[in-house]
């Protein structure tokens, strides 16, 4: 899968050095931010549902893929039984597809506290869990819990790093995501590369 600059909204330059940026779909400006090294899995999981709090009121959409590189937690195997089901309801209700995987792009309903909580559950540890606001990926956790990117005002940044802290997560947790420079996407992109000469 390619990742382009536009995933998390309108990308924009800015000098070397600076913390990416991006513009929501309201105008608002949002700050990008990724997981730092060195935090505990406990940490880790703090930052996922923490994060996933303070963004819940901008998420319009969100999706979960029930699978993980690892077991799933005794703690969260309610939650896992409980996506699942969602899925299976899915299928009943004709929005999705008989044929498709059942555990792969479950949409979870964030305005509804159990789905809510299924999300918040099982994000730490699935290999895909997205938060969209409009067409902006504002949370993106990926990689059973060793990768999360998140866009967040200024307001929700200062939100996030208060409930972190009093939660006791000691180390910083969160990077800021390096500005992104625009990248070159040759005129052949999506269709099978030339062959050189």
């Amino acid at each position: 899968m390619i990742t382009l600059p536009h995933v998390f909204g309108e990308a924009k330059a800015y000098p070397k050095g600076e913390v990416s940026h991006m513009v929501d779909q309201q105008g608002i400006p949002r700050r990008e931010f990724v997981l730092a090294d060195g935090l505990s899995s406990a940490d880790v999981q703090h930052v996922h549902r923490e994060a996933l709090r303070v963004l819940r009121s901008d998420i319009d959409t969100a999706h979960l893929d029930a699978y993980s590189d690892e077991a799933w937690p005794p703690a969260v195997r309610g939650s896992y039984e409980r996506v699942l089901s969602l899925a299976r309801e899915e299928v009943a209700s004709g929005t999705r597809s008989q044929r498709d995987d059942l555990g792969m792009g479950i949409d979870i309903d964030v305005r509804d506290d159990e789905q809510f909580g299924v999300l918040a559950d099982l994000a730490p540890y699935t290999i895909n869990a997205e938060g969209w606001e409009g067409d902006c990926l504002i949370f993106d956790a990926n990689d059973t819990g060793t990768s999360l990117c998140i866009a967040v005002t200024q307001e929700q940044e200062t939100a996030l790093l208060s409930r972190l802290d009093a939660l006791g997560v000691s180390v910083p947790a969160l990077a800021p995501l390096p500005s992104r420079r625009r990248r070159w996407v040759p005129a052949w992109f999506g269709r099978a590369e030339p062959k050189s000469q």
